[in-house]
């Protein structure tokens, strides 16, 4: 393989980064330096969590562009216009281009993290080898959660890229040297990876924990295990795992689906994976945000006057939006969009949808206004934070406000499909499931649902959430639903190509 050597270094410089140490109290907190693995006493079994805690750091430092170009394809996201990323907008209609500086940073991202992961594992074992019986288990446990986070860049990378390499140990050479796994290798993998953990992980719900506060346990493995088999279309291992969630009895659905994605939501018994944040309740000093400006609307009235907007770069669709009008849904279109003046005339330009209910407003239930911009016409709601949420002092767009990954809803449609696909389920019925979706935001149940009811159940229920729309229609060669608006999608748009740093580097050949 061409410039190994180069990359082995490149990647040699991550692992010098490998443990990021931080203080755990309530929440992860921020960076408090770092550690070569020459500084660390492996025989103080305490300090076995900092590795750990340097591995969640990894996954949850997700740079701003990441769940935005992991979802900007689907049908139910548009990029927002007149921004200074023209290729981000090309992006949006299926135009690539393999020098966009966003590809090469989140294939790094990832990479970079994947590296992390495996050295904060492999630092976690060296912990093993000198603890007593006290400390075994619990060095499992957490070489066990390294293995999720772990499967987690993965299955991002592969949904992104198909072909990726597979970061299983320290030893890059040897990795690269295996050259790229397919994408359902990589699916493969990351089940099989699952199944090693999962024996070792705690057996309670993320928001259980107290060591490691909404840290992973066995069912966010098992959710990974499930998604991994949904893309390999193997459904009855999706129907298996995820029924395996289901009959813990440990999950419900957050009663009150706009609070969900707001503060009040966070670490609910919904959330199986979430990316969490914080600005320690303090109105100055140190910050562990995410960054929501992209999400945001560049004109806004809040609430709280002080309050900052954000850039304008991420927008639900007018399909989306429509699908929703039609399906008179009320609860989740008004959580899921943030409605403009402009954005409003638009949609009653179409004669069908001349008189809108009164319930679209471009004002939210928390009073904040959003004003016209010209990059967009409405914004994300799932990814908007009141601005009466925001700590006092802190007026950044969606300060503290932590970052849903998996939830039990996706868990319940995603069973559904399998058992309306032919998997045996071993818990609830298909119309259960999807009924105990629908009751939460008052639609009324169904009865013998259908694939194509589950599959709009998750397009009303998961939009503008980590791309799982468009990972559906190009699972299932959905290509007229992506091709809307003049967009015309085909099989040869379902891929990122590799980006050209990467092609340089490492003689990646793109399909």
């Amino acid at each position: 393989m061409k410039n190994l050597n180069q990359m082995t270094k490149k990647l040699a410089l991550l692992l010098l980064a490998m443990t990021v140490v931080f203080s755990c109290t309530d929440k992860l907190e921020e960076n408090d330096g770092q550690l070569a693995a020459g500084d660390l006493d492996f025989t103080i079994s305490e300090d076995m969590v900092l590795p750990l805690i340097g591995a969640y750091s990894a996954v949850y430092s997700r740079g701003w562009e990441d769940p935005l170009l992991i979802g900007v394809r689907g049908d139910d996201v548009n990029a927002g216009g007149l921004g200074d990323q023209p290729q981000f907008a090309d992006t949006d209609l299926f135009i690539y281009d393999n020098g966009f500086w966003m590809y090469n940073q989140i294939w790094e991202n990832f990479y970079g993290d994947a590296v992390r992961i495996v050295s904060s594992r492999e630092t976690i074992q060296n912990y093993k080898d000198f603890a007593n019986d006290e400390y075994l288990d619990l060095a499992d446990q957490y070489m066990a959660e390294c293995k999720v986070l772990n499967a987690f860049t993965h299955f991002q990378m592969s949904r992104l890229w198909g072909d990726i390499y597979i970061i299983n140990s320290s030893d890059i050479s040897s990795e690269l040297e295996n050259g790229v796994a397919t994408k359902m290798e990589v699916m493969q993998y990351i089940s099989d990876l699952m199944d090693e953990a999962i024996p070792d992980l705690a057996d309670a719900r993320p928001n259980e924990r107290t060591d490691v506060p909404g840290g992973v346990t066995k069912y966010t493995a098992l959710a990974l295990k499930a998604l991994a088999n949904l893309e390999m279309e193997n459904y009855q291992g999706v129907a298996d795992a995820t029924g395996e969630i289901i009959n813990s009895n440990k999950f419900t659905l957050y009663p009150d689906y706009y609070e969900l994605f707001k503060k009040p939501g966070e670490r609910s018994d919904e959330n199986l994976f979430e990316l969490q944040f914080s600005d320690y309740n303090t109105e100055s000093g140190a910050v562990n945000n995410h960054l929501y400006a992209p999400f945001g609307p560049t004109d806004w009235t809040p609430a709280v006057s002080t309050a900052s907007g954000g850039w304008g770069f991420y927008e639900p669709s007018m399909k989306y939006i429509k699908f929703m009008l039609d399906r008179g849904e009320e609860t989740r279109l008004v959580t899921s969009v943030c409605f403009t003046p402009r954005g409003i005339d638009e949609i009653m330009m179409d004669p069908a949808y001349a008189t809108l209910p009164s319930y679209i407003s471009n004002e939210t239930p928390d009073g904040d206004i959003f004003n016209d911009y010209p990059r967009a016409m409405f914004a994300s709601g799932k990814h908007y934070l009141p601005s009466n949420q925001l700590t006092p002092g802190r007026n950044s767009y969606g300060s503290s406000k932590n970052f849903i990954v998996i939830r039990y809803a996706e868990m319940l449609l995603t069973y559904a499909e399998a058992l309306t696909r032919g998997a045996s389920g071993n818990g609830m019925t298909a119309d259960q499931a999807v009924n105990m979706v629908r009751t939460r935001v008052g639609m009324t149940p169904l009865s013998g649902v259908t694939t194509q009811d589950v599959m709009d159940e998750k397009f009303a229920e998961l939009a503008m959430e980590w791309g799982i729309r468009y990972f559906d229609m190009i699972r299932l060669n959905e290509y007229d639903e992506l091709s809307y608006d003049g967009r015309t999608f085909t099989s040869e748009d379902e891929l990122l190509p590799y980006p050209q740093a990467q092609v340089d580097l490492l003689g990646l050949e793109n399909n």
